[in-house]
């Protein structure tokens, strides 16, 4: 069996992400929804080339499949597929800016059946309502919700069958 990652380190200047398989990160900056990653689907012609090229198929079984088997052409484990499914992530560089409000890092539980612009926008109106309230109520706390088991949940409401993990950075400084 495999399994699928996404990394953040968030320093004062730059976000580095790396990711391999369909987890994912988005990062909401200003309002605007921003990847700072890319899923490893083995129909991406980048990722279709280098398993053709090392004698493995792409063949089409409920969606597109390593070998008639995994939906990503990246994972860590599945030694049963390799060569045609590797372990190596992808890594970016991301400078920060001020309007940087939060990011979104999960797997593709949630990616699955929420977009990345439909997941920003909740956790937008959720912090934007928690700021809210605890302004109104004159609290001081620095706790804020756990905006990710909400996504989680709303991820099952909307069918997702695959494992579900959410993570919710707050960046606002």
């Amino acid at each position: 069996m495999g399994s699928t990652a996404v990394v953040a380190v968030v320093g004062d200047k730059e976000i580095v992400v790396a990711n391999c398989g369909d987890s994912k990160a988005v990062l909401s900056r200003g309002g605007v929804t921003v990847p700072l990653s890319v899923e490893h689907k083995p129909d991406q012609p980048d990722e279709l080339e280098r398993i053709e090229l090392l004698g493995g198929r792409v063949i089409e079984w409920n969606g597109p499949r390593v070998m008639g088997v995994l939906a990503t052409s990246r994972s860590i484990g599945d030694k049963q597929l390799k060569p045609y499914v590797i372990s190596k992530p992808e890594v970016t560089v991301n400078k920060r800016e001020d309007a940087d409000e939060f990011m979104i890092l999960a797997s593709d539980g949630l990616w699955d059946v929420i977009s990345n612009d439909s997941a920003c926008d909740v956790v937008r109106k959720y912090l934007d309502m928690w700021s809210y309230k605890r302004r109104s109520l004159k609290e001081n706390r620095k706790r804020t919700p756990n905006v990710a088991v909400f996504l989680t949940k709303l991820a099952m409401v909307h069918g997702s069958s695959d494992n579900i993990s959410v993570i919710v950075v707050n960046l606002r400084r």
